[in-house]
């Protein structure tokens, strides 16, 4: 008979004469079965169980409650994941699911009230400008050099994070730790793109060759092509573009995750803009202090870039895609995609890869008969005013975060569970699961490179340097939650009708003004921000900073240059 792994493990003195027979043999079940997929080898995958079981024992028989957002990753975790960490370490974790915004109020609840709500959270690493300056998160990096260096996992490996530059300081320092994380991609259908009579139809009339669009121009004119001039494909009714208007929370992400950047509002600088980020906030260079969003302080929110942009996500919204689309919801609108009657996607996150790639049994017809996608992901095209050396994208890395008002034991035992769903044991399984990769290791192993194929270019993607260059929200944001949530209600007031694009991005630019004047002020009487809060400029003219050197840019004459495409093919190459 085959001898045991445990008996293996005894005879080399592996087991440090601590986990109980019964914690070892449920990890060598999970690792028989969930697990069976790794990069690390069977050994090494009860090695780093085996430090889990005895890293726990201070905390068996706990029970600990952290949140996260409603995605399938997540899901993953919340329902199997608990169960193994469970079983191995007898940790109980309730892990609840919310959706974004409701996660973000939980954060900012907690770091006000100073009460612990949750034991730990993924939450973005948008925050980290806020994490940075405020201090009511553990600092991750000096937590695993002293208090919690006896449950750190010694097989945790920073190094294979793909995304840890995005969750560290600017002091240098890791305040968060990635779980998940998705690009946001340009999303069309290839099958479409590749047909010889759509081909030689929109060159006729548009004058260069359909293919994945470079610029707004030519997204914009491909939306009209099949939603005016194509209209029907096989008997449906088809459509060029789709998006989502609902005036809701995720309607403010869905500008904040860079889509002025996108139109070219920012300053050049990467992975984000300097002096003026992705919002249009201005920091100097070498400063942690925002001097403003408004163009009149130097800011770029309400300048004709970003003004631009939002009036193009109406229009689009309005004019190309199907109906009730503009009452859709960030949630409501991947079903939508799936019915198969789009063309293409402008701002599409990978994080939904996993649906998309469901069989037609499952209601996707955006596969073909033997599952194979007919749709592909590529860069996402960029407005007239961005140029060369610009923010090129957004990159969500939801990630661990555990706050202060946490009591230390608790957030250890929620730190254990974190490194857990993280850890190389685990992760190729996860990243099977719900596709956010966050290890270097996980995609490159070998199940990814056959499944390749049938995920429309994300492998491709994550294993090109693409993969850092699309970044989160940077450090120039101050105080995240209370910025983020002035954005859906002023964007939500263009989709309604009820102001013009120019009157709610001054309105909001005004806002934000008026939100960072408090945390100076703040910063200035009590250093609620370590003194890196905002110093925002005085106001002047406009024109004393529209089109000026580091100054936001001043209004194009012409906002649709000719449209430009490029082969998928050749982004593939690039990629690889």
């Amino acid at each position: 008979m085959k001898k045991s792994i445990l008996a293996g493990l005894a005879a080399t003195g592996l087991l440090w004469g601590g986990p109980a027979l019964a914690d070892m043999a449920a990890a060598e079940k999970w690792v028989d079965d969930e697990f069976s997929q790794s990069v690390l080898s069977r050994d090494e995958q009860l090695k780093e169980m085996e430090w889990f079981i005895k890293a726990a024992e201070p905390y068996q028989g706990m029970e600990i409650n952290v949140l996260s957002e409603t995605i399938p990753t997540h899901t993953y975790e919340s329902e199997v994941l608990t169960k193994a960490f469970e079983d191995i370490t007898g940790i109980k974790v309730n892990h609840q699911l919310l959706g974004e915004g409701e996660v973000v109020q939980a954060v900012q609840t907690q770091m006000q009230t100073r009460r612990n709500l949750y034991d730990g959270y993924i939450n973005d690493s948008d925050l980290i400008g806020t994490h940075s300056r405020l201090q009511l998160a553990y600092n991750l990096s000096d937590q695993m050099a002293g208090e919690w260096a006896a449950s750190t996992n010694p097989m945790l490996d920073l190094d294979d994070f793909m995304g840890i530059s995005f969750t560290t300081g600017p002091d240098g320092k890791l305040y968060q730790l990635p779980d998940q994380q998705f690009a946001n991609l340009y999303w069309f259908r290839k099958d479409w793109f590749d047909r010889e009579d759509l081909q030689k139809q929109f060159k006729e009339i548009y004058g260069y060759d359909l293919g994945v669009p470079v610029n707004w121009s030519a997204y914009e004119d491909i939306a009209e092509f099949f939603s005016v001039h194509v209209k029907e494909i096989d008997g449906v009714r088809v459509y060029g573009h789709m998006d989502y208007g609902k005036r809701a929370p995720d309607l403010g992400w869905r500008m904040t995750d860079a889509w002025l950047s996108m139109a070219g509002a920012g300053s050049p600088g990467e992975p984000n803009g300097v002096p003026i980020d992705e919002w249009g906030i201005r920091m100097e260079a070498g400063s942690c202090n925002p001097a403003g969003a408004s163009v009149s302080r130097g800011g770029a929110t309400n300048g004709p870039a970003a003004v631009y942009a939002i009036r193009k996500w109406d229009e689009w919204l309005r004019a190309y895609a199907p109906p009730g689309a503009a009452s859709y919801d960030f949630y409501q609108s991947l079903p939508a995609l799936s019915q198969g009657n789009v063309a293409q996607q402008v701002f599409w996150y990978t994080a939904f890869t996993a649906s998309m790639v469901a069989p037609k049994s499952e209601g996707n017809n955006t596969v073909d008969d033997a599952g194979k996608p007919l749709w592909r992901m590529a860069p996402s095209p960029h407005g007239p005013y961005w140029q060369e050396g610009q923010k090129v994208g957004y990159q969500d890395a939801g990630s661990w975060t555990f706050l202060k008002s946490t009591p230390s034991d608790r957030a250890q035992a929620a730190w254990l569970y974190a490194q857990f769903v993280v850890s190389k044991t685990v992760d190729v399984r996860k990243s099977h699961v719900g596709l956010t990769f966050i290890r270097d290791s996980t995609v490159r192993h070998q199940s990814f490179t056959e499944r390749a194929p049938n995920l429309g270019g994300l492998i491709e993607f994550y294993r090109s340097p693409d993969r850092v260059r699309w970044s989160p929200t940077g450090i120039n944001v101050p105080d995240y939650p209370k910025l983020a949530q002035l954005w859906w209600q002023q964007i939500g007031d263009v989709n309604s009708g009820a102001f013009t694009p120019q009157e709610a991005m001054d309105r909001l630019a005004g806002e934000m003004d008026t939100i960072m004047g408090r945390m100076q002020r703040a910063d200035e009487s009590s250093n609620v921000y370590g003194g890196c809060g905002p110093r925002l400029n005085e106001p002047k003219d406009p024109s004393e900073w529209l089109g000026k050197p580091d100054g936001p840019k001043a209004k194009l004459d012409n906002e649709k240059p000719k449209g430009e495409t490029v082969a998928y093919e050749e982004i593939i190459k690039r990629w690889q």
